[in-house]
């Protein structure tokens, strides 16, 4: 039972360094990445004939306030999860209340992490500005992998812990 409580606090502190990673990259490379939020929100690369061009955002302050934002949200997700990482590893040897009591940073970084690449990046990114149209600026398969993993490392998390067998 211990090494299943080691093994959470793991699993939700490579999350908060995948996140605190993505951030980083998004700040040290800020240019890059910065276009790649700009072309999705101005839905240049959207199919010719599609006609939900009307939903662009062409305004560059705009695409600087939406990158900032999920840098924000991305450098939370790390703290969070990094923080309710080492929350969790804190109480591994704690009663089954205690730990279970533990959760709540790593659910809630991990929660939050879904959400991001959930629905900002595979709803409104892929659906509403139809990033999914795009051959070049296209982050749905990438967006896909990570919530996906957010959501199994969180299932697992909130799976209850019995008390630890003596």
């Amino acid at each position: 039972m211990v090494m299943t409580r080691v093994s959470k606090a793991v699993l939700v502190a490579a999350m908060g360094l995948y996140a605190g990673l993505v951030a980083f990259g998004n700040l040290t490379d800020y240019g890059s990445n910065f276009a790649f939020v700009s072309h999705v929100l101005a839905m240049d690369t959207i199919f010719p004939d599609a006609t939900i061009g009307y939903r662009a955002i062409t305004a560059e302050l705009i695409h600087h306030i939406a990158y900032w934002l999920i840098i924000i949200t991305e450098i939370l997700v790390a703290v969070l999860c990094l923080m309710g990482a080492a929350r969790l590893f804190a109480r591994r040897g704690a009663n089954a209340r205690d730990f279970n009591r533990g959760k709540g940073l790593a659910i809630g970084g991990l929660t939050l992490g879904f959400v991001l690449w959930q629905v900002g990046f595979m709803s409104v990114g892929g659906e509403w500005f139809g990033m999914w149209m795009s051959e070049i600026w296209n982050g749905l398969a990438s967006a896909f992998r990570v919530f996906i993993t957010m959501l199994a490392v969180l299932i697992y998390v909130v799976l209850p812990d019995g008390e630890i067998d003596a």
